[in-house]
């Protein structure tokens, strides 16, 4: 009988010492978690606090860092159309050429004209990228065949310069759609959102001002969620890319 006791007490140890060792574990991976997250939150509290000064600052800037001039870019494209008719190709030229002769703004103009697919919101296309920076973009937009999708919610105005073709657009609550022909220009207001339709044919000069990186992620969201298109996606970047840069290394922000 008394081994049988010392037998039941010894069994016993092991398993008390086991249990104790695993709560002492489970306490101590919550406590690395609680310190983990806590790192974080302080992390990111210290980044708010460092960026959301700066950024109210550039932000009450925004107009000093533009090169474009928004009645400009309207009267130009109303000039071009009525030059050129429903000739896109030489619409866009009669653009790049003006805008290459405009002080100011000469030395920001990509004049390599660099097709590239566009995938956003559903709606897809080709642009051209004329001005890529971290405040304003200028670009030739349009299709063929026609597209449709939704706009974004942007953290720029977006003015969007009919050329050739029609757009319309719908916002809800409304039962009768925008109608956007040559020669109009559609303003998305930063931070609106609408749907917007190229029923057939269409290409527009589109020009965004305010702060254009947070906008790519639009951009991008269609390739990695959709199409997978990357070979695309790389040289949207690698096009955008260098622009952005160059124009910082030339003083434009």
């Amino acid at each position: 009988m008394p081994s049988k006791k010392q037998s039941s007490s010894g069994g016993n140890k092991p398993s008390g010492s086991g249990s104790s060792s695993g709560s002492s574990s489970c306490s101590s991976c919550r406590c690395r978690c609680r310190c983990s997250i806590g790192g974080w939150l302080k992390f990111f509290a210290i980044l708010f606090a460092l960026v959301a000064p700066i950024a109210y600052v550039l932000e009450q800037r925004l107009e000093s860092f533009y090169v474009f001039d928004t009645e400009h870019l309207h009267d130009l494209s109303k000039r071009a159309i009525s030059a050129h008719g429903s000739d896109t190709k030489a619409i866009v030229k009669y653009i790049v050429d003006e805008l290459n002769e405009r002080n100011g703004v000469a030395p920001y103009v990509n004049n390599d004209e660099e097709w590239v697919f566009n995938n956003a919101g559903g709606a897809m296309g080709a642009m051209y990228i004329i001005h890529a920076s971290i405040t304003e973009y200028l670009i030739i937009f349009g299709t063929a065949i026609g597209t449709e999708g939704h706009t974004g919610r942007h953290t720029a105005d977006d003015y969007f310069h009919i050329l050739t073709g029609t757009q319309t657009a719908y916002v809800p609550g409304e039962y009768e759609p925008e109608v956007y022909p040559p020669g109009s220009v559609h303003h998305l207001v930063r931070g609106t959102v609408k749907q917007y339709k190229m029923p057939e044919s269409c290409f527009a000069l589109e020009y965004a001002r305010g702060w254009i990186p947070p906008m790519l992620f639009f951009g991008y969201a269609d390739t990695l969620s959709s199409t997978l298109d990357f070979p695309t996606l790389w040289r949207t970047s690698v096009v955008t890319g260098r622009e952005m840069i160059s124009n910082l290394l030339k003083g434009k922000f």
